[in-house]
C-alpha cells in the first residue's frame, strides 16, 4: 500500500510560478511511475503529466508543455511539479497518482493504482 500525500499549492497571480511536491510513504517507491493530474469541479480529471520509475523520461500534456516539468527524487520518495507561467485556466485541484507501468496510457486515471487526496492551485487574472 502505498500513500500520496500532495503539497505546495496556493494562490498565484498568472504569470506567476508554483512548485507541487507529492511525498510517497509505504511500498517501493522507485517500483512506480508517478503522474499528475488535475481537477476542475464539473469537468473530468485531466492528465498534467508523467515520469518513469527512474525520473529519466516524461510526458506531458500540450496545455502545459514548456511550461510544467516534472522530477522524482527516489531517495527522498519525492515527485515534484514545477509549474511556470501559470494561467487562470491552470486553476484546479491537482493530484499525484502511482501505477505500475510506464507508458503512452500514462494519461488513463483508470490506470493508476494510488491518489493523493489533492491539493488546490488557483492562478488569479
Amino acid at each position: 500500500q502505498v500513500q500520496l500525500v500532495e503539497s505546495g499549492g496556493g494562490l498565484v497571480q498568472a504569470g506567476g510560478s508554483l512548485r507541487l511536491s507529492c511525498a510517497a510513504s509505504g511500498g517501493t517507491f522507485s517500483e512506480y511511475a508517478i503522474g499528475w493530474f488535475r481537477q476542475v469541479p464539473g469537468k473530468e480529471r485531466e492528465p498534467v503529466s508523467a515520469i518513469s520509475f527512474s525520473g529519466q523520461s516524461s510526458f506531458s500534456a500540450g496545455s502545459v508543455s514548456g511550461r510544467f516539468t516534472v522530477s522524482r527524487d527516489n531517495v527522498k520518495n519525492t515527485v515534484d511539479l514545477q509549474m511556470n507561467d501559470l494561467k487562470p485556466e491552470d486553476t484546479a485541484v491537482y493530484y499525484c497518482a502511482a501505477r505500475n507501468r510506464y507508458d503512452t496510457r500514462w494519461q488513463i486515471p483508470g490506470e493508476y493504482i494510488y491518489w493523493g487526496q489533492g491539493t488546490q492551485v488557483t492562478v488569479s487574472s
